[in-house]
C-alpha cells in the first residue's frame, strides 16, 4: 500500500493540498474549501513548452491581481530567482523591498518550524543549446527574467502586440512564433491536455501512450513556426 502511494501523484498532491489548506484556514480563522479545483498533470515535451509553462506559473499572482510586480510576488520561484540574481550581481541592497520580503519569508518559515525541512533548489539556467534539460534550463536567467517581465506587463495592459525586442533571442531560439507567444503563455494551462509541445512530439506522445488524441494540436500548429 505504501509503495503504491509513493507512485500516486494524486495521493501526494491531496496530502500537500490538505496541509496547506488547514494552515491557510487557521491563519484566516475560517473554514471551507480553499483550493478552486484539482491538480492536473501535463507533459512538457520540449523547451518551448517548458518556457511557456514556467512563465504562466510565475505570472499567476500578477494575472490574478494579487500582486503588481514580480518582486512582490511572495513565495514564488520568480521572486526567488530575482533575489538570487540581484545577490549574484551584488545589487540586493538596491532593492530593499525585495530583500525585506525574502527575509520576512525566512522568519515565517522559522516560526512555522519549516526551516528544518529540506528544500530543493531551483534548477539553474544555462544558455547553451547543448545543455541537458535534466541538468539546467537551456536559456539564460537574463532572457527568462525579461521574458516574464515583458509578458506580465502586456497581459496586465490587456494588449496583444508590442513585444519588446529584448525577448526576441529567447523566443526565436525555441522556434516560437512571436505573434502567438502572448496568447500561448496566457492560456497555457487550459490550451493543452495531457501534454504540450511541438505537434510532432505531441503526436508521438499520443501514440506512445495509446491515447485517442491530444488536446491542443491546433494551438501547437499556430504556435510553432515549423509545425
Amino acid at each position: 500500500m505504501r509503495r503504491e502511494r509513493l507512485f500516486d501523484i494524486g495521493w501526494f498532491m491531496r496530502r500537500v493540498n490538505e496541509t496547506i489548506a488547514r494552515m491557510a484556514n487557521a491563519e484566516e480563522n475560517c473554514k471551507g474549501r480553499f483550493w478552486e479545483g484539482r491538480d492536473k498533470s501535463q507533459a512538457l515535451l520540449d523547451e518551448a513548452a517548458l518556457l511557456s509553462c514556467m512563465a504562466y506559473v510565475d505570472l499567476n499572482p500578477v494575472r490574478a491581481g494579487m500582486e503588481e510586480s514580480l518582486d512582490t510576488s511572495d513565495f514564488t520561484s520568480i521572486q526567488q530567482r530575482l533575489a538570487e540574481f540581484a545577490g549574484k550581481k551584488r545589487q540586493l541592497k538596491k532593492h530593499p523591498e525585495l530583500a525585506e520580503r525574502t527575509e520576512k519569508q525566512v522568519r515565517l518559515k522559522a516560526d512555522l518550524k519549516l526551516d528544518k525541512q529540506p528544500e530543493a533548489p531551483l534548477m539553474v539556467f544555462d544558455g547553451s543549446s547543448h545543455t541537458d534539460i535534466h541538468v539546467a534550463l537551456p536559456f539564460t536567467d537574463q532572457d527568462y527574467l525579461r521574458l516574464v517581465d515583458e509578458t506580465g506587463r502586456v497581459l496586465r495592459a490587456d494588449k496583444r502586440g508590442g513585444i519588446s525586442d529584448t525577448i526576441k533571442p529567447t523566443i526565436e531560439r525555441f522556434g516560437i512564433d512571436p505573434k502567438n507567444r502572448l496568447e500561448h503563455v496566457q492560456n497555457f494551462s487550459r490550451s493543452y491536455g495531457r501534454c504540450a509541445g511541438h505537434v510532432v512530439r505531441m503526436r508521438a506522445y499520443v501514440e506512445r501512450y495509446g491515447l485517442r488524441a491530444a488536446k491542443g494540436v491546433g494551438i501547437s500548429k499556430a504556435m510553432y513556426r515549423a509545425a
